[in-house]
């Protein structure tokens, strides 16, 4: 069976489409956390994928979808949002859509400084946060919502951080969970042992910044693994089994004359997989001869 990538050889950025190019199908109106987890990643993997539009396109859709309060921050290059509803308040932190090796580069730069937390954590992704945390700590100081975050790529490590860091605000917030689609490792082994924020990892095949920097530079991933195989379907899979499935894609990607490394990091690739994994989901679970 083809690689199934849901996106061609040279993808389009989304950060050069239109809003409505784009095809949303999650909207908001009840509290997150009724919803079941896969379609929590896929509202969060929207948000995320919507992040990249400029601010203008990107703030009606997040109304449409529900949010009532839309706040945009922007500090020395670092993005974020700021979504809300009576219940929830998700910080979506925009990342980079990379189809260059140059792109990649700084992320696996693997100098690390010290946490404000616990440990140590890449330097590039501290400054980001370095960058804009001020604002969001303010927002979250007194919030008595249910605190998201979520991200792509850079935005989904930015994410990682803020809620480390908000996990140690005294008085914190109220935090849940914390979505990541194609996120690169954020730190050491002594970060990843005192982060506890539930985190919901994607990973779509083959996709490169997911495995940078590399783990023999001391760097590792935290929160549970959402795989997304050759094929775009959510399987749990051995790590064996995983390196089987990556070389298979790999290899199909070649004789369709893409290089799934970094065509599997699209963020309209996560939206795409995880909205059928949904799909299959829901129809598991409608009663025999209901559609």
């Amino acid at each position: 069976m083809g690689k199934r990538s849901g996106v061609g050889r040279n993808p389009e950025p989304i950060s050069e489409k239109r809003a409505s190019d784009l095809d949303i199908v999650s909207s908001v109106n009840a509290p997150i956390r009724t919803r079941p987890r896969l379609n929590r990643s896929l509202l969060f993997a929207e948000i995320s994928m919507l992040s990249y539009l400029r601010h203008d396109e990107a703030q009606p859709v997040f109304s449409s979808v529900g949010f009532t309060s839309v706040e945009y921050i922007e500090r020395d290059g670092a993005q974020v949002y700021l979504l809300g509803t009576e219940d929830d308040l998700v910080v979506a932190c925009r990342g980079t859509e990379p189809n260059e090796w140059n792109d990649i580069k700084a992320d696996a730069n693997a100098l690390t400084d010290l946490a404000e937390t616990v440990g140590r954590v890449h330097r590039g992704f501290k400054r980001e946060v370095d960058d804009i945390w001020p604002v969001v700590e303010t927002s979250l100081l007194d919030d008595e919502r249910t605190v998201w975050f979520c991200g792509h790529s850079l935005g989904g490590a930015m994410a990682t951080i803020c809620a480390s860091r908000a996990d140690h605000m005294d008085p914190g917030p109220m935090l849940s969970e914390v979505h990541t689609f194609g996120s690169p490792r954020v730190g050491t082994k002594r970060y990843i042992n005192n982060h506890e924020v539930q985190h919901v990892r994607w990973v779509n095949n083959n996709d490169i910044v997911a495995r940078v920097p590399p783990r023999w530079f001391g760097y590792g991933h935290t929160g549970t693994l959402m795989y997304l195989d050759r094929n775009g379907n959510h399987r749990h899979l051995t790590p064996a089994l995983r390196g089987s499935d990556r070389w298979a894609g790999f290899w199909s990607g070649l004789k369709n004359r893409q290089f799934d490394h970094f065509s599997d990091h699209a963020s309209a690739g996560y939206v795409d997989h995880i909205r059928r994994a949904t799909e299959a989901q829901s129809a598991k679970r409608r009663p025999p001869g209901v559609r």
